[in-house]
């Protein structure tokens, strides 16, 4: 039976290993390759395992705070008006209810997260150019448009840049590739720490990356990972003194990229509670969220139901005649609009808390991962729902058992240096 469990085991680290590099490439192989982890995980009997201790496990409250918040999500069954749409997002969600008890009961000892960490960096990497051969040698071949089920507009594009940027997230949305890339620059730090010839090229790869796959969201988080990274180099006292300008450098920098940005002709900024028609010069989220904030008392309480915020949009929609975003069905694209839009103010707070739970529970090394983690996903569900797609609950997955095994791995070398001077 060990040596079953020996084997499975190993397939299991082998299966996660394959998860994370399969984050930057398209969700229907990342999907397979995650599912074949989960099961194997359960194959390998890890919850007839003792539970460990909240102190042993940095991840386990913040595990727990996320439960919470899904539990809340299927109790609002109970006042969905649409049992079909309800059911429809607990199915998109099953993964994340099955990879809880990962979380909570861990993982075996065949994990090591710096060879995790460098396989990512390493797949990061890979992506990006793969990607761009794969267009290049789609542009010539205009006629194989009709077969992968894209817009005519692919084919009238004269500079290679708009090309890239427009038409990126047919294959991997621009957001969740950025936001994998991101984490990959973490990573890059954290294993190639003093191998400059491997680090500076691989974080200027990826880092290029963003610019070229069109995300103005990931410009500004990728400014902020920044400024936090440069806080947490500094000594704690220098921390609050060179704080401020430090921010303030970061908000310059970041700023001026997004200004230079070519997408940044599409971005019209006014209140976003004004309506506007559908044009290519405007941000059509500031349409959406107008949409959704008209009538907040509709839902603040305690929500319309898990997955209600689509049908409740096309109602607005259809009262301003948006024909076209009916037609598309938009979501909110906000993560925090959608929890208060289906589960209330409370439940979109408690998501929040589960968040802001991940680093105040870690320490050392790993609280810096957390911390980075944690800025980038807040700042990501921005203007997308991360979880609304089976790429940000994989990178949800990924991010925390870094930080478990990274605080694992510091805790055994505590206790090995303690031995030691005993």
């Amino acid at each position: 039976m060990k040596r079953y469990q020996d084997i499975i085991g190993r397939i299991n680290y082998g299966l996660f290993l394959a998860v994370v590099a399969l984050l930057p490439f398209p969700q229907i192989l990342l999907r397979l390759a995650c599912v074949l982890w989960i099961i194997s995980w359960y194959l390998e009997l890890r919850w007839i395992s003792k539970p460990k201790s909240l102190r042993e496990n940095p991840v386990a409250i913040p595990i727990l705070l996320f439960g919470l918040w899904f539990a809340w999500k299927v109790l609002s069954v109970c006042w969905a008006p649409d049992y079909n749409a309800w059911a429809w997002q607990m199915e998109r969600y099953m993964t994340f209810a099955l990879i809880i008890p990962i979380g909570l009961w861990g993982v075996n000892e065949h994990y090591d997260w710096k060879l995790a960490g460098k396989v990512l960096v390493i797949s990061c990497v890979v992506a990006i150019p793969l990607y761009f051969i794969w267009m290049a040698l789609l542009f010539p071949h205009p006629e194989w448009v009709p077969y992968l089920h894209l817009t005519e507009e692919w084919t009238h594009h004269a500079k290679w840049s708009t090309f890239l940027m427009d038409n990126i997230s047919h294959f991997k949305h621009r957001l969740f590739l950025c936001s994998i890339e991101l984490f990959g620059i973490v990573m890059a730090f954290q294993v190639f720490r003093k191998k400059w010839a491997l680090l500076i090229p691989a974080v200027a790869i990826m880092f290029l990356s963003i610019p070229m796959t069109g995300s103005r969201q990931s410009i500004l988080t990728c400014a902020a990972l920044g400024v936090v990274g440069i806080l947490y180099l500094l000594p704690r006292k220098q921390r609050l003194r060179y704080g401020v300008g430090i921010v303030l450098l970061g908000m310059v920098l970041g700023g001026g990229l997004l200004k230079m940005h070519p997408r940044m002709r599409e971005f019209n900024l006014r209140a976003i509670t004004e309506m506007r028609e559908m044009s290519y010069e405007h941000d059509i989220r500031f349409n959406i969220w107008g949409a959704a904030l008209q009538h907040p008392k509709d839902y603040i309480a305690y929500g319309l139901g898990a997955g209600q915020s689509k049908a409740y949009l096309a109602e607005r929609f259809n009262d301003v005649h948006f024909d076209y975003y009916v037609y598309k069905q938009y979501h909110p694209h906000n993560q925090y609009l959608e929890e208060t839009m289906e589960i209330g103010l409370a439940g979109m707070l408690l998501f929040v808390l589960a968040w802001l739970s991940i680093p105040l529970c870690t320490k050392g090394q790993a609280r810096k991962t957390a911390m980075l983690f944690t800025t980038l996903f807040m700042l990501s569900m921005m203007t997308d729902c991360m979880f609304g797609k089976f790429d940000g609950i994989a990178l949800w997955a990924v991010g925390l058992l870094f930080i478990l095994l990274q605080t694992n791995a510091e805790r055994d070398e505590q206790t090995a240096r303690d031995t030691e001077t005993h």
